[in-house]
């Protein structure tokens, strides 16, 4: 039976799951932008230049979110801050923003829902009680809301699935009647705009209109939500990205001209869209058309909601909120934090009312803020790289994203300074309250277990995502390109068959490596025999010897000589020649010129984060016979034994192996520590079994080495998988020394995964 997968195969599809939020923007921006502007007699003057400083900074966080779409494929990038770059700090500074966020989406949309439907019956303008017909139904469809996306992510997808195709559809549909009707009207800059009398106007309209890009960070959180190898998924994700913000750039330049000279901003009665809209449009589409903005502005509200939910499981596991915050319903959804939204959203309507220009500057100050902190993390990143290749690219690159950063960062203030009196200050009061309350129930719940808090950290960095994903960084390695070091004895052309049965077939190739060790050079192994003991003639000829072996198999190979440090020299020819993969003997000639452990490999394995397999001389046969049918795969739920991930969803796909994950609890008298690593191994095995792969879980033990070499034995494993990191001068791998003792006592080849500290 073919696998089915959920994940999003097309950059439409990601469209449609992301924009809602975005997609709505146009819809309620143009207001308060043209009341500014309008009211104070300066609309002509300031107008184009407003709108074309926003096509710029749209331009620029675009391609700035394209950068951060490579660098982190696994769902989490959508702020630019992280634990494991940043510290702890930045988790509860991005929840805090981040829950005000989700609360002020769900005001916004619900508001500018509510005055779509009163531009049709305007009605629900007259008061009642104190307060306006809108404001009950505001409340009404907020509490509706909330019941619906706790029945579970399949109902909200179901009720509000199709909106964000219908807004798009309405944005073109306005985009070709304006031309039609108008032709192409461009908004032009005019000098006078930046004069001294109206600059403020110029940015205070520039500020309102950018509201158009609240959400964008959405497609960077997406990108783990699409099929394929990375460079695939982050360019589906952008292409996603473009189809949005795309549409929105074409109606602010063809449709917002329109707007400016068809629409009243001083009616209060009617938003200037649905004004507008009744003019371009036939009176059935226009009507249609307000509908759909019904539709996909609930969709926002229910997006946000989700988003809530999914922040306040990660919160739970991470240990920043109570249980009971994050605990899950009948529908596997936590359901008290969208009550909790639901309460304080209806406790605005009722004292602020339901005007979506009250809460869209405190809503536009957030995203500014995440948008900011996102181009001056992305900016900091490129420095570094600019520091290591400097070339006029990399420097273009690192301008362009400072000039995002600078323009996002003048846009909080702007927006900061001009409402501060009038909800801004919020900010000031919330964000240090709720980051208060994070620290305090860390500090109260203590530090989680690793598990925990690493799956805490992938549910809180989802938002939007239709299919639940863990979202881990796999890559599709074809291994074409293997270094295999040898020295001339048979226990290193032990792993030439093991090379061979990883190494695909076609124009890929081994590349033979073997150093000479020059005078002076260190001498901590004796690569090559006696004979061949400085002789360069006879190093060409015992590798042209073992070329015509491997023609002989059918496979390609490359020959290089090195000259120098043993280590250093494997390190420098698998950099050179863009090798993806290390297979090599753990043992040389005799047990003084062993390879492993304080040696070649060792050393090799501080230096380098090429993944290495390692051979143990003895098992030719079976290595020759090798089909890799069980991967046995240690993980303890930290980022660091995840790097091996991305390989074992490689080597198991490409050899249909069964894969067998394994935890060894490190305390057993812990509280709940065999149930965490249960469910962590759970969300691992679904993520893989999403690939059509045969995963296996276990949770056994209490010395993590001696567990993983009894159950590889236990269950014939062909090749066991793990990461390790050095630690140091003692040459100690992590898992403390597991690697080391699973290396010396394994009899199967170990795949490790050398990861260093950043």
């Amino acid at each position: 039976m073919a696998h089915v997968s959920n994940k999003l195969s097309n950059p439409l599809e990601g469209a449609l799951a992301g924009g809602g939020d975005p997609a709505t923007s146009p819809l309620y921006v143009f207001g308060p932008f043209l009341r500014l502007i309008v009211v104070a007699g300066v609309a002509q003057i300031t107008f184009g230049a407003s709108v074309w400083l926003v096509v710029l900074t749209i331009a620029l966080v675009s391609a700035m979110y394209r950068l951060v779409m490579i660098w982190i494929v696994d769902g989490s990038g959508g702020s630019g801050l992280s634990e494991e770059e940043f510290g702890g700090w930045a988790v509860k500074l991005n929840a805090s923003i981040t829950f005000v966020e989700y609360t002020l989406t769900f005001l916004v949309s619900m508001a500018a829902l509510v005055t779509f439907i009163a531009d049709r019956v305007p009605a629900l303008n007259e008061p009642f009680l104190g307060f306006q017909y809108r404001t009950f139904v505001a409340i009404a469809l907020s509490i509706g809301t909330g019941w619906l996306v706790n029945r579970g992510p399949r109902v909200a997808a179901r009720a509000f699935g199709p909106a964000t195709g219908g807004v798009l559809l309405l944005l073109w549909a306005m985009i070709l009647s304006t031309l039609i009707k108008y032709g192409v009207n461009l908004p032009s800059i005019r000098l006078e705009a930046f004069s001294p009398e109206n600059i403020r106007f110029t940015l205070g309209g520039y500020v309102r209109i950018l509201a158009v890009m609240t959400g964008i960070e959405i497609f960077a959180n997406l990108v783990a939500a699409y099929e394929g190898e990375p460079k695939r998924k982050s360019r589906m994700a952008f292409q996603s990205l473009v189809i949005i913000m795309g549409t929105t750039i074409i109606t602010m330049l063809i449709v917002g001209p329109a707007i400016l000279s068809l629409s009243d901003p001083t009616n209060t009665e009617v938003s200037v869209f649905t004004q507008t809209m009744d003019q371009l449009l036939p009176t059935p589409l226009a009507f249609l058309g307000t509908f759909v903005s019904i539709l996909v502005l609930l969709s926002a509200s229910a997006a946000s909601a989700q988003g809530l939910q999914n922040l306040a499981l990660g919160l739970r596991m991470r240990h920043y909120v109570p249980a009971i915050v994050g605990q899950r319903n009948a529908f596997d959804v936590a359901s008290v934090p969208v009550w909790i939204e639901v309460g304080i959203v209806s406790l605005c309507f009722l004292i602020a009312g339901t005007n979506e220009e009250t809460y869209l500057a405190i809503y536009a100050a957030g995203v500014f803020i995440l948008l900011s902190m996102t181009g001056w993390a992305a900016s900091r990143r490129l420095l570094r790289q600019f520091r290591n290749i400097s070339n006029l690219r990399n420097l273009a690159t690192l301008g362009g994203t400072l000039l995002a950063a600078i323009l996002t960062t003048v846009a909080t203030i702007i927006i900061f300074s001009e409402r501060f009196t009038e909800g801004a200050w919020t900010y000031f009061v919330f964000l240090p309250l709720l980051y208060v309350l994070f620290s305090y129930f860390r500090r109260k719940l203590g530090k989680p277990m690793p598990a925990n808090e690493r799956h805490g950290l992938l549910q809180a960095g989802q938002r939007y995502l239709p299919v639940s994903d863990l979202g881990y960084t796999y890559l599709e390695h074809n291994f074409d390109n293997i270094l295999v070091p040898l020295d001339g004895s048979e226990f290193a052309e032990e792993a030439i068959p093991l090379a061979k049965a990883i190494s695909p077939i076609g124009d890929n190739r081994l590349t033979l490596l073997s150093v000479v060790q020059t005078s002076g050079a260190p001498r901590t192994v004796p690569l090559v025999t006696s004979s061949l003991d400085g002789d360069y003639e006879a190093h060409e000829d015992y590798l042209q010897k073992m070329s015509k072996h491997l023609d002989g198999l059918g496979l390609k190979s490359r020959l290089v000589i090195g000259q120098g440090s043993v280590p250093e020299e494997i390190v420098a020819t698998a950099k050179d020649y863009q090798a993806n993969l290390l297979v090599m003997s753990t043992h040389g000639r005799s047990g003084i010129g062993r390879l492993l452990v304080g040696s070649v490999a060792s050393q090799v394995i501080r230096t380098s984060s090429l993944p290495i397999v390692l051979v143990k001389p003895g098992t030719r046969e079976q290595s020759e016979s090798h089909l890799f049918g069980k991967l046995l795969v240690a993980l303890d739920g930290s980022t660091v034994a995840e790097q091996v991930l991305p390989f074992t969803q490689a080597m198991a796909s490409h050899f249909e192996s069964e894969v067998i994950l394994l935890s060894v609890p490190g305390d057993l008298s812990a509280e709940n520590q065999t149930d965490v690593l249960s469910r962590y191994l759970a969300d691992v095995a679904e993520w893989l079994k999403k690939d059509g792969l045969a995963v296996e879980t276990n949770v056994i033990g209490s010395t993590p080495a001696h567990t993983i070499v009894s159950l590889a034995d236990s269950h014939g494993a062909d090749l066991i998988m793990l990461a390790s990191r050095g630690l140091g001068g003692s040459d100690r791998l992590m898992f403390g020394s597991v690697a080391d003792t699973v290396i010396r006592n394994a009899n199967r080849p170990v795949f490790l995964v050398p990861v260093h500290p950043t």
